[in-house]
């Protein structure tokens, strides 16, 4: 028997309010909300997704770990992300084709260009 990959989990102050951030960026739903732990996912049908849960401490280093998103239009997308909370910042990338930023909480993640994402 293998195993299915069913949720990514990331660290969280505020796991409801970063698990919300989240699903409006991805439009995804809240699929499972405890004090504990939040789930959000595309549908009911559709894996893996993400778990936000509450850690004490605060992010301190760059991430080992980070999402790269594929949109239709990068500088569109980025405008509508930084919109919902995040913002853009440099992690010594340099010039590259893809735009670097932190969710509320400082975890990085990318925003490709159409050309990048659309392997």
């Amino acid at each position: 028997m293998t195993s299915r990959l069913w949720t990514v989990v990331i660290d969280a102050h505020d796991p409801a309010a970063l698990a919300r951030f989240w699903a409006s960026v991805l439009d995804w739903t809240i699929f499972y909300e405890s004090a504990d732990e939040v789930v959000i996912s595309k549908d009911d049908k559709t894996w893996p997704g993400l778990l936000f849960g509450p850690v004490p401490e605060s992010k301190t280093i760059k991430n080992r770990l980070h999402l790269d998103l594929s949109p239709d239009d990068q500088h569109a997308e980025v405008e509508r992300v930084v919109g919902l909370g995040a913002r853009v910042i440099d992690i010594g990338q340099g010039d590259v084709g893809w735009v670097v930023l932190a969710d509320p909480e400082g975890n990085e993640f990318c925003i490709l260009s159409a050309r990048e994402g659309g392997m």
